[in-house]
């Protein structure tokens, strides 16, 4: 059964050229002109991705993206202009899995959609049981605790709920704690493909990943920056 990506805009020009794009490699696309025509179907009906604009009438995407996240972990992709750098950070801590520029490249935003897919259909697979990779050991860093095959995190025991990029980030940081980990070998343990991101998506996430653990502990500090180099985990 082919994947199903749901395209998000207002401009009727990118959603025909995209869906006919995405079909050509093998996709279903279901098209919607605004937010609100998209967010019941969203969660009602939903795809296996999403990709939104943010600016659109009625609903823009990022109204979109916080009242989708309330009810559904569905994979999102933003499509914002060059100029709305404040509107990219904000989407990503709201909980977006990445942004792209307009103008861009099909065959860029084709292989981020791929990317993203991939890692969904993998930890689907671990919580399934269905994975042929040998089971993953129990990650515990002091109060943390991963468990890669249930895509489960706990601090002292309450768990943090996290998107698939956001746990990736984090996976890679605990392997080895201490060890400091630059923005390009974070981008590889979350992004697993040939694809770029750049410096700020990195950031991005670990601003909400940080948010994410003081939302159960004022006092979180587990993830440090060295800068101009990157992020290790210190542990607790």
């Amino acid at each position: 059964m082919a994947q199903v990506v749901a395209l998000v805009d207002d401009d009727r020009n990118i959603l025909t050229g995209l869906s006919i794009a995405l079909q050509a490699e093998g996709f279903d696309t279901r098209v919607y002109s605004d937010g609100s025509a998209a967010l019941e179907a969203l969660i009602e009906n939903p795809p296996d991705l999403a990709v939104c604009d943010i600016k659109m009438p009625r609903m823009d995407g990022l109204e979109l993206l916080r009242r989708l996240r309330e009810k559904s972990s569905l994979p999102v992709i933003f499509l914002t202009s060059k100029t709305d750098e404040q509107d990219e950070a904000i989407g990503l801590a709201m909980g977006a899995d990445d942004y792209i520029a307009k103008p861009f490249s099909q065959r860029l935003l084709i292989a981020r959609i791929r990317a993203l897919l991939r890692r969904e259909e993998l930890v689907r697979a671990r919580l399934s049981g269905s994975s042929k990779e040998p089971p993953a050991e129990i990650i515990t860093r002091g109060r943390l605790a991963m468990e890669p095959e249930r895509h489960r995190v706990t601090w002292d025991g309450i768990p943090v709920s996290l998107t698939v990029t956001e746990f990736l980030i984090l996976e890679a940081l605990a392997q080895r704690p201490g060890v400091v980990k630059t923005r390009n070998q974070l981008m590889d343990a979350a992004y697993q493909d040939d694809v770029f991101v750049d410096d700020r998506t990195i950031d991005s996430h670990i601003k909400r990943l940080r948010r994410k653990f003081r939302e159960v502990d004022r006092e979180f500090s587990g993830i440090s920056t060295l800068y101009g180099a990157g992020y290790s985990f210190a542990g607790d």
